[in-house]
């Protein structure tokens, strides 16, 4: 059986904190990547998860990902009962124009990637 979710923090390029709920067997790290004022693209690794796969995580795995500064919350649902989902990539965009924010740091599209490669104990096989 699964074991519940975890709680983790972190910041973006920009300074954004976030708050990331995770399934510990599951989820490896999650990574953010901006386009920055200069046009240059930056990838920054939101989360890591400092543990390691105790049991296998269960077929169906939920993250989380919220910013209450951006006003941003979402969930993905990874239903994966054989265990082949490696990365999962989301990518958010400003509000539609009509909700637009007036603070141009909240601007631009922001991708986040998750992944799944959580070693095993002890570097056992697998994972």
């Amino acid at each position: 059986m699964a074991r519940h979710n975890r709680e983790g923090q972190g910041a973006d390029q920009r300074g954004f904190d976030y708050t990331v709920s995770y399934q510990p067997d599951w989820l490896s790290l999650v990574k953010v990547t901006r386009q920055l004022e200069s046009g240059r693209q930056s990838t920054k690794t939101l989360f890591k998860n400092p543990g390691f796969r105790e049991q296998p995580p269960g077929s169906r795995v939920r993250t989380q990902i919220v910013s209450p500064e951006q006003d941003l919350d979402f969930e993905i649902v990874v239903h994966d009962p054989d265990g082949v989902v490696k990365r999962v990539i989301v990518e958010t965009g400003p509000p539609l124009p009509q909700e637009k924010s007036s603070d141009p740091s909240s601007d631009g599209d922001v991708t986040f990637t998750i992944e799944e490669r959580l070693p095993p104990p002890n570097g056992e096989g697998g994972g």
